[in-house]
């Protein structure tokens, strides 16, 4: 079946870059592999990472599956968009349907990319990781690819405004050699596996990342191991925690 609606989005995505001057370093994109299924697996800072994740397959030619919640399926913009792009809804009460589609996908060929933290880290770190990315790999029999995104946050992240006429904002992606998941004897050691590959990448786009705080003002975008004033990640669990008392009070 042609697709439609996917090369017209990454045509936008491109549009916008290139109006915003985003400036845009991309490693090790030779490793997503150009035929055959693959897990892309990556650090989430903010709300547009799965665009700039799915860009590091450009170079592969790869159109990117990404696990979403389905409430963005159920929204009437963005519903028939994620619909178009055959993303994959995934429903939190009902997990099971959507684990089986993203196996079903990879064993037909396709790259599903994968938020392993679930949400968004306010610490900027990497938080623990769910292990449905390393079983969904294992169960497939595809490789699982650790991907650490940075600088995505400055244009829109958890409790900040979004920020999206920022100009000249650099953006690292940075894509790490694939996995063998039938090196490791059980999902959970290859979760451990994919967070320690994930720990280094972020760590390394963070400590290469070309711009620092204009002033003491925008250091919101800093871990606080580097000398940022963004949570630690002990204060984001209490906010993430309180987060969802007020979803549910």
């Amino acid at each position: 079946m042609p697709e439609l609606v996917y090369p017209p989005v990454i045509a936008a995505a491109k549009t916008m870059f290139r109006v915003l001057d985003l400036r845009l370093t991309v490693e090790g994109s030779h490793h997503v592999p150009r035929t055959g299924g693959a897990v892309l697996a990556s650090n989430h800072v903010s709300y547009l990472d799965f665009i700039f994740s799915g860009y590091g397959a450009h170079e592969s030619r790869r159109l990117v599956r990404f696990m979403a919640k389905e409430s963005v399926f159920r929204h009437k913009v963005s519903g028939p968009l994620m619909r178009g792009m055959k993303h994959i809804p995934v429903n939190r009460a009902a997990g099971a349907g959507s684990y089986a589609s993203a196996v079903s996908a990879l064993r037909r060929g396709e790259v599903v990319g994968v938020f392993p933290e679930a949400t968004i880290s306010r610490s900027f770190t990497v938080k623990q990781l769910k292990n449905g990315a390393a079983r969904m790999s294992q169960e497939a029999g595809v490789p699982l690819l650790p991907v650490a995104l940075w600088g995505t946050q400055r244009l829109w992240t958890k409790g900040r405004p979004k920020d999206l006429t920022r100009r000249h904002t650099p953006i690292t992606i940075i894509i790490g050699e694939p996995m063998d998941p039938a090196a490791h004897p059980d999902a959970n050691t290859l979760t451990a596996e994919l967070r320690t590959r994930l720990d280094a990448l972020v760590d390394r786009a963070q400590r290469e990342y070309p711009d620092r705080p204009a002033g003491p003002a925008d250091t919101w975008w800093l871990p606080a191991h580097l000398g940022g004033s963004a949570p630690t990640p002990a204060e984001a669990v209490e906010l993430d925690r309180g987060g969802r008392r007020t979803a549910t009070s």
